[in-house]
């Protein structure tokens, strides 16, 4: 049972409130209903605890030092809330009535509106004249207005926490809403419908040990739940008080109520049972499987089942599939990664003899199987070549063709990357590669599993005697599918997966499917940071601009004119799918742990070989650790700012025209620092480029004290700008150092 919170009660005596309704209990409610969708259970218990906790702490039923407990099984959602007050404290409020002018007349007197508003508030008007002089004037704006202040009565638990559980079940994050008739506590038994996610059977709604009268979904709070549909000792657990909810329902119920300690009880069984087969077996990881699972179980009891070794001869990535994806299993490797013929079921019940459970499941998995050596048996009788023709056959886009024009489109980009990167050979590889990566998507497996899509056509180009690299490259062509995945393994995939993505990109912005707030039907984000991955981290030698213009030209006459960015012909803009890709390089890098300001000075710039961009970063970082960095910055946000008034401004500095000592030495220091550092930069020295250009703070800062930059004298100002213009061009090659200025 809960007990009282002391301070609480303390404060409640100081306050004159010598009453219990000042100690507080910890609360429990439960809504049990029928099975819940289970790849949203999680999220429908914690949005259920956290509704009623918030609630109740907007009316001051609970605060911030409640602790609060969310439970979920297949069959109940349930929350458990620390330092609930029987009655909320009574608080005291100020309103503002209206305008002095307004409320109160030449006399001084209480005007028939003022009158009227005070008596819709409640106020005591047995003696009006009291009320009105009670009330306080203050300043509102221009004018005077009067206020008045009043004790609001402090909340119920019982009216609390029926507002409170109305409010949490409206807000629930439901997919999909069901209708369903009630039975009891509606106006029309049988007629009556309600809306909720699944149909309710039971309400708990403990405060310590008493029930709390409240209501919802034609259901009367209790202290009575259901267990386990097979394994509960009792038809009706009774729950003695809230904090023993838990506790009562696994010993008398036969369920685990938390959602996490279910999942961490199966991730325990599982890895037991693995190390019970022996030989370094280990479950799969797949924390979405063990989420789904925990979602179906109320108890879990892992079982050990196997099928036929024939099976193994089909690619595991298919078995592995059917097995979690229809089944629910979840499959066994062996120490070297390989899939065995064992696999882990995870059960609702736990019978003495478990050996019916285990051969059901064997049962049930061996057609799911035997359906997919069918498949892999069937599609290999045909070539992947010889299904070439057939991806004439299938649209892509209403706009953009076929598969097979895209191909032919994703083969030119092929060849035009392939040949910059590595000559004839890789260009030849690609180009096969790029001609067969998608003729898996015409096979049999791929058409009941298009998660393999890829996957299979490496097995598939492996088995028509193709080599490595191809199958590697179509295999990989997808890649990376999703933030932190692996890029293609060799030259050859990349350059496939570059051209693919590429189209995909130049394609969707040329019919203007591009992505809107959230809406992203084409995965264009996710193709796009995929070509800043495999720009960056693989250091491809070619520039973005120049790889946009590769992938636009297989478009052909629909992209005539696309390298003018004023040019809308095929709807598409070069400009905007530049943006778009450095937008994805920006959040790439912030992920990466680099800061906003550090981004945006080297982002801002454009880099076109986007593989410097990493040693870029660090050499901001680096730069803005430096004692002069916070000046230079500034120095150059300001000369940044003077060349932006005065236009287009030649960088050549005539020696003979500076006069001043501080724009002499300027110069100088550049002289000498200028070319070191632009070496340094050539040979990718980036930090130590940055670091020797800290070197002309001084000078720069004598330079604006001393030395007036639009002089009256043409020359003297078009020569000061030169010289700036100069400088501004040698500090912002790495980074547009102005951003780093406060």
């Amino acid at each position: 049972m809960g007990g009282t919170d002391d301070a609480d009660d303390e404060e409640g005596r100081l306050n004159g409130a010598k009453n219990t309704t000042m100690t507080t209990q910890n609360l429990l409610v439960e809504l049990f209903v029928e099975e819940l969708p289970p790849k949203v259970l999680k999220k429908l218990g914690e949005a259920f605890a956290t509704q009623l906790t918030d609630q109740l702490r907007a009316m001051g039923l609970a605060n911030g030092d409640s602790v609060v407990t969310a439970y979920a099984s297949p069959r109940r959602l349930a929350a458990h809330i620390t330092h609930v007050w029987l009655k909320a404290a009574d608080k005291a409020v100020q309103q503002k009535l209206m305008p002095v002018t307004v409320g109160l007349d030449a006399a001084g007197q209480a005007t028939p509106a003022l009158l009227k508003k005070l008596q819709a508030l409640g106020a005591d008007m047995a003696d009006p004249a009291k009320t009105v002089a009670s009330l306080k004037r203050a300043p509102d704006g221009k004018a005077e207005a009067l206020f008045y202040d009043s004790m609001v009565t402090g909340a119920t638990l019982d009216t609390g926490l029926q507002k409170a559980l109305e409010e949490a079940i409206v807000k629930l994050p439901i997919p999909k809403v069901m209708s369903y008739q009630l039975e009891t506590d509606c106006e029309l038994p049988g007629w009556s419908s309600v809306n909720f996610v699944r149909p309710a059977h039971g309400l708990v709604a403990l405060h310590g040990s008493t029930v709390v009268p409240v209501k919802a979904l034609g259901l009367s709070a209790g202290n009575s739940t259901k267990g386990h549909r097979f394994e509960a000792k009792v038809d009706k657990v009774v729950i003695a008080n809230a904090d023993s909810y838990a506790q009562t329902l696994l010993d008398d119920g036969a369920v685990i109520a938390s959602f996490d300690a279910r999942r961490a009880e199966i991730a325990r069984q599982l890895a037991a049972a693995a190390a019970q087969v022996g030989g370094g077996a280990r479950a799969i990881e797949d924390d979405a499987l063990l989420d789904e699972v925990t979602a179906l179980v109320e108890r879990p009891n892992v079982l050990v089942c196997e099928f036929e070794k024939q099976f193994l001869d089909v690619p595991q990535e298919c078995l592995i599939l059917t097995m979690k994806a229809n089944q629910k299993y979840f499959p066994l490797l062996d120490a070297k990664g390989k899939l065995s013929n064992k696999f882990l079921v995870v059960s609702n019940i736990s019978p003495t003899d478990a050996s019916a459970v285990i051969g059901g499941n064997e049962r049930v998995v061996r057609p799911r199987l035997a359906d997919a050596k069918f498949f892999f048996d069937q599609d290999r009788k045909k070539t992947l070549a010889s299904r070439v023709a057939g991806l004439d056959k299938v649209v892509y886009h209403n706009k953009l063709g076929t598969q097979g024009e895209r191909m032919e489109r994703v083969r030119a980009i092929t060849r035009a990357i392939g040949q910059q990167l590595g000559g004839e050979v890789l260009a030849q590889a690609a180009d096969t590669a790029a001609q067969l990566a998608k003729t898996d998507l015409l096979t049999d497996m791929v058409g009941e599993f298009p998660e393999l899509q890829g996957i299979m056509g490496g097995y598939y180009a492996r088995h028509d005697g193709l080599t490595e690299d191809i199958a590697f490259a179509i295999e990989d062509h997808y890649k990376p599918r999703f933030a932190g995945d692996e890029l293609p393994r060799n030259p050859v995939g990349l350059v496939v997966a570059l051209a693919d993505k590429l189209e995909t990109l130049v394609g969707m912005f040329g019919i203007g499917n591009l992505p809107t707030g959230d809406k992203d039907p084409f995965a264009l984000r996710r193709h796009a940071l995929g070509v800043v991955r495999m720009l960056a981290e693989r250091s491809v030698a070619i520039d973005l601009d120049q790889m946009i213009d590769m992938g636009a030209r297989p478009f052909g006459a629909l992209v005539d004119q696309w390298t003018d960015i004023e040019q809308q012909n095929f709807g598409y803009n070069k400009q905007k799918l530049l943006e778009f890709i450095y937008d994805r390089l920006s959040v790439s890098s912030r992920d990466s742990g680099y800061s906003a300001q550090e981004v945006d000075a080297v982002v801002s710039l454009k880099p076109r070989r986007l593989g410097r961009v990493a040693g870029y970063l660090t050499a901001v970082r680096g730069f803005s650790a430096l004692p002069e960095a916070p000046a230079l910055a500034a120095a150059n946000k300001r000369i940044s700012n003077i060349l932006k008034k005065a236009g287009e401004v030649d960088p050549h500095v005539s020696e003979v025209l500076l006069k001043e000592p501080a724009e002499l030495a300027l110069f100088a220091a550049m002289k000498d620092v200028v070319p070191k550092a632009d070496a340094q930069f050539e040979a990718g020295d980036y930090t130590a480029s940055l670091q020797t250009l800290a070197a002309l703070r001084a000078p720069v800062d004598a330079f604006f004290d001393g030395v007036m930059v639009n002089a009256e004298e043409m020359d003297l100002r078009l020569n000061r700008q030169g010289l700036l213009k100069a400088l501004h061009n040698a500090m912002n090659r790495v980074a547009d150092l102005s951003k780093l200025a406060a």
